[in-house]
This record gives structure tokens, sequence and C-alpha cells, in this order.
């Protein structure tokens, strides 16, 4: 799979869904992006499931991993 997929998350703060683009190409890496509603931080941490299909866990600024 390779290029931009579409991912539906749900905010860790308002829980609000918001539809955001992932890139295949950043499996394995953590980013900020900022809720498209609240505009609270949200950190993205991308990983590949056993399917090879995008795994994409979100957190509040709060969590440590």
């Amino acid at each position: 799979m390779v290029g931009l997929i579409q991912q539906l998350i749900c905010c860790p703060y308002c829980g609000e869904s918001i539809e955001v683009l992932i890139d295949h190409e950043d499996a394995g890496q953590q980013y900020i992006e900022d809720c498209q509603v609240c505009c609270k931080p949200i950190t993205f941490h991308l990983s590949i499931d056993m399917h090879d299909g995008m795994r994409v866990d979100v957190y509040d600024e709060d969590t440590s991993f």
C-alpha cells in the first residue's frame, strides 16, 4: 500500500470524529497535529498491523508511552 489514506479518528480531548490523511510511508513514526475541532494537540503514533494495514493510535498530550 502506497500513498495517502483517509483515516477517521476520535479526538482524545473533545471526542469529535475527524478525518485525517495518513501517509503509509510514515509507519513507525510519531507526530503531533492539532484537532480540527478543538485545536488541541493530538499525538499520532503510526504503525503497521499484522495484516499489513495501517494502525493509527491517538493520544492526548498527558499520555506517556
